[in-house]
This record gives structure tokens, C-alpha cells and sequence, in this order.
């Protein structure tokens, strides 16, 4: 299934080649056109880079995502401008956290081997879990975590709720692996930008953790993932809104993990406001590092279905913490649209988040800051 959005022109892109498979070997291996998975919308470097041009302004006359509007999402608030500041108007965020004794999340470059075990045998046990039921296309407790971003979609993307969702949803996937798989050690993150340029050069990408990260073959096709924890997977949400079985692949372009630099993530973080932030963030670096490993990874809404889905967003999440730490207001405020309506509805504090009850609903202002008792992490740099 296709996407009927465009991606706009990757001006500016490191000039690094992307690994190609020799024909030699592509009669070997299991393909899968790439041509059903699309690609996440994207500005260029030099758009992030440029302060005389607004990041909300190339946001919004972007490209849009093709997709169904569905119920759910977030309660609405009365309407106001778009760029006026929700700060925190509600009570203490649920739970407690010692802020001088958090949990860390660890640089994959420094987690333990041990550790790093650990954690793909978590996410294999999920994916080795019935479903819990209730979630649509849904054949494992893995995938009942895939179904809720495929039908979340078209609510948390595009708009100002985009990182305070995914850091819930991320939250919701670690409260998985703990209570429901035994996982105890620290979660990791990966920080994209010192692998930019080289993703498949990562040892995260070896048969010992996420599996092999090749390239696109001679036509153009991705490549089926057979080996490794993860090898040989069927996936069964997705394409796009579809349910079809296709298998776990991928297809490095390393000109565009190359655009994931630490100059592309400094540069959307230097945006005082959080939503000029936010689309630079989300049509940037994070869009980039998708594109990059490409195949399933690309698709927008079913992309959980490759599990470095989740090291990704833990960088994304990451970048936001750093924006945070700039100034603490950022933790008690945030501004922007909750929908794509004109007038749109101004984004508050209060809105809700939701995962279709893989986890109870919470709201914006419990996720902000990472040290606020809904959440209690941090990162280790």
C-alpha cells in the first residue's frame, strides 16, 4: 500500500554512497519491493539550519499525510493561537521520583553486554507473547504494541503532540518488557549521531542483537532480515493501514543516516519555541534516521514492526530531553496544534494520551519531565 505524500528533496545530504548488495549475491536472498512502504516527509539540512526561516511555516505547508482521521487522540481544549504557551495548570503528575536517584538510560556504545542481551531477549519474548486481544491485525503482545501506532497514526504525527505521544508510547513498550517479560537492567538509547553516515556499520546491527542492517539490491528492492535474534520474522500489521503478511526488512541508504548529524539535531534544538522545535525535530533527524534503514522502518504507521524502531525513538526521545534541559520551563509548558483543523485546536497541557489501552491514558503534563514522577529517567549524557 502506498502513501499519497511526496518527500520533498533531500538537498544538502551528506555525501556519503549507500551500500548497494552485489547482483552476485541478490539470487541468495529473500527481496521485497520497497516501493509499498513510502518514506517519512522531510526538510532539508539547510532549511534546519537556516534561522531566517520558520521552521512551523515549512511544517505546515508541507506534506501532509494521506490518512483517515480516527476518534480518540486527545481532549480538545478551547480554540487560540497556535503558538500560544500551554503551561501546567493540573496537579502533581501521578507517582513519585527521587530526582537524584532516577533510572539511567544508556548509550548502546556503553551498555553491557550482558544488558544488551538482555534487552533483545525481552522484545523476543514479547514478540513470542499471544496478544493480549483487542488490538486489530494483532498476533502477538509485540504486535499488539505495533496496532496501537498504526491506528494512532493520524493523531500523533504532523501536530504538536508528536514527542510527548511517542515518549508515552515508549514508556508503555518499557512497562511491557519489565512486568510481562522479566527485563530488570537499565534501558538503553542509541545515539544516532556518532553512527551517522555508517548505521550498518553498528554492532547493533549483527546477528547477535537487532540482526544484519543491508542495502538496497542493484533494482531497487529491500532485503528480508533471515538471521539474528529477529531473522526470519512475519509481520502481520501493515503495510500503511493494511494487514498483510510481509517479512522484517530493510534497505540502508547511508546518504540519508548520514543527514542524522549532531549540526541537524543542534540545529532544531536552538528553536526557543517547542512546536518550531518539534517540526524541525520530527521532519528531520528523525525522519532521516527512518528513511535511512528504510523498508519497514519507512513506513510511518507500521514501522514498529522492526524493533530498532524503539532504539530510534529512544535517540528522538533523548533530543527532546536536551531541548528540556535548556530551560526548565520547557517541562511545565508547550504550544502548538493538537489537530490539522483551521483554526486548529491549540494543544494544552491537559490533553490526552492515549495508546487504545495497551497502557491507562495520562497527559501531556505527566510526560514532559522525565523527572516528574509519571516518569522518573534519565540520560546518561
Amino acid at each position: 500500500m502506498k502513501f499519497a505524500f511526496a518527500t520533498q528533496a533531500l538537498v544538502g545530504a551528506v555525501a556519503v554512497s549507500a551500500l548497494t548488495i552485489p547482483r552476485s549475491l541478490e539470487k541468495r536472498l529473500k527481496l521485497i519491493d520497497l516501493k509499498q512502504f513510502g518514506s517519512f516527509p522531510t526538510i532539508t539540512p539547510e532549511q534546519a539550519h537556516s534561522q531566517a526561516e520558520k521552521i512551523k511555516g515549512i511544517f505546515g505547508d508541507g506534506p501532509e499525510f494521506n490518512f483517515p482521521k480516527i476518534a480518540g487522540g486527545g481532549n480538545k481544549s478551547p480554540a487560540a493561537e497556535e503558538d500560544k504557551v500551554a503551561t501546567m495548570s493540573t496537579a502533581a503528575a501521578d507517582g513519585t521520583c527521587d530526582r537524584n536517584n532516577p533510572k539511567v538510560r544508556i548509550e548502546w556504545r556503553n551498555y553491557s553486554q550482558a544488558d544488551r542481551k538482555a534487552f533483545v531477549t525481552a522484545i523476543k519474548c514479547l514478540m513470542d507473547k499471544p496478544s493480549a486481544g483487542g488490538f486489530q491485525g494483532s498476533k502477538s503482545r509485540y504486535e499488539d504494541i505495533v496496532s496501537v501506532h498504526q491506528q494512532m497514526t493520524p493523531n500523533i504525527h504532523q501536530r504538536a503532540v508528536f514527542l510527548p505521544w511517542h515518549r508515552y508510547y515508549v514508556s508503555a513498550f518499557e512497562d511491557l518488557m519489565r512486568n510481562e517479560c522479566g527485563f530488570t537492567a537499565p534501558f538503553p538509547w542509541w545515539d544516532e549521531t556518532k553512527d551517522a553516515g555508517h548505521f550498518a556499520d553498528s554492532d547493533l546491527f549483527t546477528d547477535e542483537y537487532f540482526g544484519p542492517l543491508p542495502g538496497k539490491t542493484s533494482n531497487g528492492q529491500g532485503t528480508c532480515i533471515e538471521s539474528g535474534t529477529f531473522g526470519g520474522l512475519t509481520l502481520h500489521i501493515g503495510p500503511g493501514s493494511g494487514f498483510q503478511d510481509h517479512c522484517l526488512s530493510r534497505a540502508v541508504d547511508e546518504s540519508l543516516t548520514g543527514t542524522v548529524s549532531a549540526q541537524f539535531v543542534q540545529d532544531c534544538n536552538s528553536r526557543t519555541s517547542y512546536d518550531d522545535m518539534r517540526g524541525c525535530q520530527e521532519l528531520g533527524p528523525h525522519a532521516y534516521g527512518h528513511n535511512g534503514v528504510g523498508a519497514v522502518m519507512a513506513e510511518v504507521q507500521a514501522s514498529p514492526g522492526d524493533p530498532i524502531f524503539f532504539m530510534h525513538h529512544l535517540f528522538v526521545d533523548h533530543s527532546f530531553r536536551i531541548w528540556q534541559n535548556a530551560d526548565a520551563s520547557r517541562t511545565t509548558s508547550i504550544n502548538g496544534c493538537a489537530d490539522t483543523n483551521s483554526p486548529c485546536t491549540p494543544i494544552t497541557m491537559d490533553y490526552v494520551l492515549s495508546s487504545n489501552g495497551l497502557k491507562p491514558d495520562t497527559t501531556v503534563g505527566n510526560v514532559m519531565d522525565t523527572l516528574g514522577g509519571y516518569l522518573c529517567y534519565r540520560y546518561d549524557y
